[in-house]
Order: structure tokens, then sequence, then C-alpha cells
């Protein structure tokens, strides 16, 4: 899987953890909290919308402007509930491969000590 692709899965996965927390919210505060563009979040939000993953409703917010409320549809919470299981997957074999390439490092830092303690005494 590309870097792109990864990236935008977690883009979604990080906006329908969000959502599920808070609703009524602005696409500029959710573009805030989760540090992407505006217009990536009203694409996002759109295709969510398309998939019938989330719902928007219109509401008069404190300010008496037209806002919106996001709420996680019963597919959006499955949906939700299958990317974190291929998040946390995809999350644990990096860490294995992150352990397997410390204990190598971890192992050639210790041959490197040795020989430099050794040409130190020459």
């Amino acid at each position: 899987m590309d870097n792109k692709k990864i990236k935008n899965q977690e883009n979604d996965m990080h906006m329908l953890r969000y959502l599920e927390k808070k609703q009524e919210v602005s696409q500029r505060e959710i573009a805030q909290h989760l540090g992407i563009s505006l217009g990536k979040v009203n694409y996002i939000l759109n295709a969510f919308v398309e998939k019938g993953i989330v719902k928007a409703k219109n509401f008069k917010n404190n300010k008496n402007k037209r806002a919106y409320a996001y709420y996680l549809t019963s597919e959006g919470i499955k949906e939700k509930a299958k990317m974190t299981l291929g998040f946390f997957k995809r999350k644990n074999d990096e860490y294995d491969k992150l352990k397997a390439e410390l204990r190598l490092l971890e192992k050639e830092v210790k041959n490197s000590q040795a020989t430099l303690a050794n040409t130190d005494e020459d």
C-alpha cells in the first residue's frame, strides 16, 4: 500500500474518531484539529455522506449562523470499526518491524563499541 493511500486512510480514521466525540463542529474546526486543509475536510465529509457513513444535519449555532452537525450512521460505526482493526494491524506490524530493526541496531552498536575498544588498545 502506498504512503498516500495510508495517509488518506489515517485522515479518514481520525475524522471518524473526532466526529464520534464531537458532532456539532465546523469543517474549519475539524481541519484545525486534524491538521489538514479545509478543502480536504470538505472532500472527505462529502464522500462520507455519499457513502452513508456520516449524516449531516443543519442547525443554528450560538452565533445564530447555520452550521452542520455530523453523525456517524450505523454504517459509519461499522466502517470505523473496520478501519480501527486495519489501523491497529498496520501499526502493530510497523511496531514489530521497528522492534526487529532496533535489535539489529543494538547488536551493531555493541559490535562497534567492541571494535572501537579493541582499536583503542592497539
